[in-house]
């Protein structure tokens, strides 16, 4: 059996593992199995820090947002929620960027957070408690006018039910006196033969 060399594939195959350990640092650049399994480490690493990388960066715009909150005498929970009510829509990258690069932009920002939770949240409660009674009183006009029309379905149809009794028990009264006429049939009949066997013993 002839000898086969697989030269060709293998060396392409470690060639691109090295190229991808290409700068590591001692044998892991240059010997084939060190550099395989740290090359396999890092993209482990890798694919992990992908995902880490965009918790890091917002929690350094946070922290570069809550710095110039506290400048400006407001804290950071509560700038952002005065934005949301306000409906200004800025993502924290662009807060954190107005923060460090344009100070009087983002001072404007907190006067508007500012009036937007001073007066607001009192409207939208008296909002939420009138619409709390309205909606009480319009479900319980609802279950009377259901009430009455159920009561007003169910009156015909005990009428209908008096109806089928009383057109039973007429016919119970006529199926009786039937019944009797039968009985006195058979009594009659058995009287006629009583009187023959009478008459036969007499003979």
């Amino acid at each position: 059996m002839p000898r086969v060399k697989g030269g060709y594939t293998t060396r392409r195959r470690r060639k691109a593992v090295l190229k991808l350990a290409k700068g590591y640092y001692g044998s892991k650049h240059t010997l084939y199995r060190t550099a395989k399994q740290q090359v396999m480490k890092s993209l482990v690493y890798a694919f992990r820090d992908r995902k880490a990388r965009k918790r890091d960066f917002r929690r350094l715009w946070i922290q570069r947002i809550n710095a110039a909150c506290q400048l400006n005498d407001i804290k950071y929970s509560r700038f952002i929620n005065g934005l949301a009510m306000a409906n200004v829509e800025i993502n924290r990258k662009m807060l954190a960027e107005m923060a460090v690069n344009d100070p009087e932009g983002f001072k404007n920002l907190v006067e508007v957070a500012k009036k937007s939770l001073e007066n607001p949240v009192k409207k939208e409660k008296e909002n939420v408690v009138v619409l709390t009674k309205e909606s009480k009183a319009s479900k319980a006009a609802n279950k009377v006018e259901v009430k009455e029309e159920v009561k007003a379905e169910e009156k015909p149809a005990k009428k209908t039910a008096a109806k089928k009794t009383t057109t039973k028990k007429a016919e119970a009264t006529e199926e009786k006196p039937a019944a009797k006429k039968t009985t006195a049939k058979k009594t009659t009949t058995a009287k006629k033969t009583t009187t023959k066997k009478a008459e036969a013993k007499a003979e």
